[in-house]
């Protein structure tokens, strides 16, 4: 770990490289695909034609919410809340079902701006308008907890956000959202709201595509990971170790654990959601076996507790503790958290394939590309350099196997 030096997870990216909006057609972006040291190219539209037949594919359904709210003072001053995950009540379910004031843990943008404990924005929701409040509570780390308050008990809180916020596109896409991001900064499979950011593997997926994996025999499952915004958080220490990995939340089902157990050796996940979801499953199982009590009030996995535990746990053993786990609660998914951090050296369990989009330098997505295919991560990024590929959450896309 400490002899990870960042410097050679640098590159030259351009910023005309970094695409500003979506191509016309999802499936239409470029490919990159890298198998056995070579490098190709292609449009995504044809990803069938370079999947093995038996391949299950891993999908994150969960669907980005418009966390973005602008609140506008008396003063012009304007004040930006990015929800990040709910406080009070505790469950995302819950907490966009809620009818009561919520609390949420967020980012402030222009925080010196806000004197007060409250401020407040006007929304319209079917032709009326209604006020939403927030009131800034304690220091939640390096965010806030903040109470939101609607004067309408008619109206839930997910209804509130639907109608005031934005978008959260990422900050290195320099321009305010449009009607247009509504659609395309969503999968077509979202459906669990939950997330500050897409899973951008997932973007460009089509019907047409899902037809042609249908019709070539390839399985798919769903799992959901809510991403925060932390994935877009540079690592600025000088040493791995002390970069502070993001926790994000979780939840696979009993059925979809039962597909991966019964496909060890095909797994390919679409996106490093997928990738860091499967991976903490494991190490889970893998918690629950050497510590059955330990664990079990809450299913969480530490920023680099992999790379400690002992390794001789197989996936399929790891796999049905969690199984036996859900028969004892009589429960039917997994509800976890992680704070993975994959680094070169890794051991990876799960996968055996990956589908994802092209990331910043120096970022801990690019470590975890690094990871799995090595040093040759270099050569990948710059033939996409050389030939013309789009880059991160609205870019191209690549298929890396080993």
């Amino acid at each position: 770990m400490r002899d990870i030096d960042l410097n050679d997870y640098d590159y030259d990216l351009p910023l005309e490289r970094i695409a500003q909006y979506p191509v016309n057609e999802r499936d239409m972006s470029q490919l990159l695909v890298y198998e056995e040291d070579k490098i190709s190219k292609d449009i995504f539209r044809n990803l069938d034609d370079y999947l093995p037949s038996d391949s299950l594919l891993v999908f994150n359904n969960t669907r980005v919410i418009r966390a973005r709210i602008l609140f506008r003072k008396e003063t012009g001053a304007s004040i930006e809340v990015l929800c990040l995950e709910p406080l009070s009540p505790f469950e995302y379910e819950l907490s966009f079902n809620s009818r009561e004031p919520v609390e949420w843990k967020c980012i402030i943008g222009n925080l010196k701006k806000w004197k007060g404990e409250k401020i407040i924005t006007p929304f319209i929701y079917r032709g009326k308008e209604y006020e939403l409040t927030a009131e800034k509570l304690q220091p939640e780390g390096e965010s806030r907890r903040i109470r939101f308050n609607w004067n309408s008990k008619g109206i839930s809180f997910g209804e509130v956000i639907e109608a005031t916020g934005h978008i959260p596109l990422p900050p290195y896409i320099n321009r305010d959202d449009d009607a247009d991001d509504i659609d395309r900064y969503q999968t077509i499979y979202s459906r669990i709201k939950g997330s500050v950011a897409a899973p951008t593997a997932g973007l460009h997926f089509t019907y047409n595509v899902f037809e042609k994996l249908k019709e070539k025999g390839i399985k798919s499952v769903e799992v959901t990971l809510h991403v925060g915004a932390g994935t877009f958080k540079p690592v600025k220490s000088k040493n791995i170790s002390d970069h502070e990995m993001h926790c994000e939340h979780f939840f696979v089902t009993a059925k979809t654990i039962e597909l991966l157990l019964d496909n060890q050796g095909k797994i390919i996940p679409v996106g490093t959601t997928s990738v860091r979801t499967l991976e903490s499953l494991y190490w889970l199982g893998v918690k629950l076996i050497h510590n059955p009590s330990g664990c079990r009030s809450e299913l969480s996995l530490g920023q680099w507790e992999a790379y400690y535990m002992e390794t001789n746990v197989s996936v399929k053993e790891s796999m049905e503790a969690l199984l036996n786990l859900l028969r004892e609660r009589n429960l039917s998914y997994i509800n976890a958290s992680t704070n993975i951090m994959i680094i070169p050296g890794y051991d990876f369990r799960m996968i055996n394939g990956m589908i994802t989009n092209f990331h910043q330098p120096r970022s801990t997505l690019l470590l975890l590309i690094s990871a799995w295919i090595g040093k040759n991560w270099k050569g990948i990024y710059v033939f996409a350099l050389e030939n013309g590929f789009r880059f991160l959450s609205y870019g191209d896309c690549s298929l890396l196997f080993r």
